[in-house]
């Protein structure tokens, strides 16, 4: 279990580092783009749009392989996990049988032996549990009737011709 969460960080911290440059480049592109704004006394929205999609286009085209070779190490990473180490697991892996000889929804189910073969030949006579121990329904307890406040009782008063 500690290295499924260990890998899930890994991959927390790769999204992070990949996302990190082309964030900060925005960043930088629009603060400048701001100051100059300033200074120019032109407050155009749009003008800081286009340089910062160009920036960061440069920076995803010159960094875009690094991307790819560090997604490419988490990707094998991941498969080398998820067929090499955790099937030698033993505490995550089941045997190809185990459902012959185990049953693990019977005391919540109530299905006592019965099993998907026996559903399909008797599909009107599903295998709930015996009448004689089946949950019984019951009403619920009702809420005690709260005392009406002053504008309900002088309704009621009135409505009985006090």
């Amino acid at each position: 279990m500690e290295f499924l969460l260990e890998f899930m960080g890994k991959g927390i911290i790769m999204m992070l580092s990949i996302a990190l440059p082309c964030v900060l480049t925005a960043a930088a592109i629009g603060l400048v783009v701001g100051i100059l704004q300033a200074v120019t006394q032109v407050q155009e929205q749009t003008i800081a749009a286009a340089p910062k999609i160009t920036a960061v286009f440069l920076v995803i085209l010159i960094l875009g392989s690094g991307f790819v070779r560090m997604l490419s190490n988490l990707f094998t990473e991941a498969v080398h996990l998820s067929f090499n180490v955790i099937p030698k697991n033993e505490k995550y892996v089941l045997d190809a049988d185990y459902f012959l000889y185990t049953s693990p929804f019977d005391k919540e189910m109530g299905m006592k032996g019965h099993y998907a073969k026996d559903l399909i030949d008797q599909p009107g006579n599903p295998p709930f549990i015996d009448n004689n121990e089946k949950m019984k329904y019951y009403a619920a307890p009702k809420m005690p009737v709260p005392t009406p406040n002053q504008i309900e009782r002088n309704k009621i008063y009135q409505q009985n011709g006090r």
